[in-house]
This record gives C-alpha cells, sequence and structure tokens, in this order.
C-alpha cells in the first residue's frame, strides 16, 4: 500500500545532492515594515539553511518518497 505524502512538507522542502535537507528561514513574507533592519537582514532571514539534526526523521516521515535528485 502506497503512503500519502504530506503536501506542506512537499512544498517546504528540498533535498540537496548530498542527502541533507533544506528549507527556507521563516519571516520575510510580510509585515516587513515593522520589523528592524537586523530582524529583517543580518541574522539570515527567508534564506536557506539545513534542517537540524533532530527535526530530519520528522520530515522523512511525513514525505516517504523523499530522495536525492
Amino acid at each position: 500500500m502506497k503512503h500519502k505524502s504530506r503536501s506542506t512538507a512537499k512544498k517546504r522542502v528540498r533535498i540537496t545532492g548530498t542527502g541533507k535537507i533544506k528549507m527556507m528561514k521563516a519571516g520575510r513574507n510580510h509585515l516587513l515594515l515593522q520589523k528592524s533592519k537586523k530582524q529583517k537582514g543580518l541574522g539570515g532571514v527567508g534564506k536557506v539553511m539545513l534542517v537540524s539534526p533532530t527535526n530530519v526523521g520528522r520530515i522523512k516521515k511525513s514525505l516517504p518518497y523523499l530522495r536525492a535528485a
């Protein structure tokens, strides 16, 4: 029996060539006028980051057919 993948996870996660999982950092989509430059820029908000090892298992469980390209 085939397993269903979570549609929300499919949209938010990509896999690198080495098999690591990457995602975008949050906080760069809306309400940018009231956020300081420090909040928006220096901390790498909205940039690509690797998923922490503690969350990798959870993501792989929600995406059973995830594999390197």
